[in-house]
């Protein structure tokens, strides 16, 4: 009797905290789903894509720049922070409501935690970015001026920007959640957000020419504005494909050391 009963009082503990990628992918989904700050972070992206595209388009002027593609995504200035704040608002709350300690009980691999969040922030914002990327460029195409050159989809680089496009703002939600796993302060992470995104390229103005242009195509925004939605060719930057792999290796460097942080530190 009390060999069975020991046996069956050790089985719980062998499982507690065993929760697989899978388990704890599902946990997340669920918070993400049921926080309404989420929803409205979608909204603003949503507004953001398509309310720019209708007003840039319509007050396009014809010159020699214009890129009927690349103007279309004008909403990618806002669009870009709203899931940067969504990917930061997805672990920063949790510390922030002391919701990440019970998290990491029932998970206690934290990378783990991480990954799951990632993979469920990453689905969740290029769902949303692929749908607003082809609704945006199709407002944007439809409310354009007669006597303008308008953009299709078969036209030679035209699909690559859109998907692009919708890609783009995924990854720099990818790059919020690993500064709020890193920084732990929703502020402070939306603060690194924002000086990554708006504040860096402004640095570079006074800096000369030669600098902007070696420096600044490897930043978030002129990637995005210069070589992943571009289709005529734009001086001084990235290809499409270098550009969206710099942004990649950004993600994951993000990712990186907020894995590395959670991993060292106290919840």
């Amino acid at each position: 009797m009390t060999t069975a009963t020991l046996d069956r009082a050790a089985t719980p503990s062998r499982t507690v905290g065993r929760y697989g990628f899978r388990t704890v992918a599902q946990m997340e989904w669920l918070k993400l789903r049921s926080v309404r700050s989420t929803w409205w972070t979608l909204l603003v992206f949503a507004a953001g894509m398509v309310g720019l595209a209708i007003l840039v388009m319509r007050g396009q002027q014809h010159s020699g720049s214009f890129d009927p593609t690349n103007d279309s995504f004008a909403g990618l200035a806002i669009g870009q922070l709203a899931l940067g704040v969504l990917g930061v608002l997805v672990v920063t709350s949790e510390f922030s409501s002391g919701m990440i300690r019970a998290t990491f009980a029932a998970a206690p691999r934290r990378p783990l935690v991480l990954a799951a969040k990632a993979a469920i922030v990453a689905a969740v914002t290029l769902a949303a970015g692929e749908i607003l990327a082809f609704v945006a460029f199709g407002v944007g195409q439809a409310v354009l001026k007669s006597q303008f050159p308008h953009a299709s989809l078969g036209q030679p680089g035209v699909l690559r920007a859109v998907l692009m496009a919708g890609a783009y703002p995924a990854l720099i939600a990818l790059i919020g959640l690993g500064l709020g796993a890193l920084i732990r302060h929703t502020a402070g992470a939306i603060s690194a957000v924002v000086g990554v995104l708006f504040v860096l390229p402004l640095i570079l103005l006074p800096l000369g020419t030669s600098i902007q242009n070696s420096v600044g195509q490897f930043m978030p925004m002129l990637i995005a504005e210069n070589s992943l939605t571009a289709v005529k060719p734009v001086a001084h930057s990235l290809s499409a494909g270098v550009g969206f792999a710099v942004l990649c290796g950004y993600a994951a460097a993000a990712l990186a050391a907020g894995a590395w942080a959670l991993a060292r530190r106290d919840a």
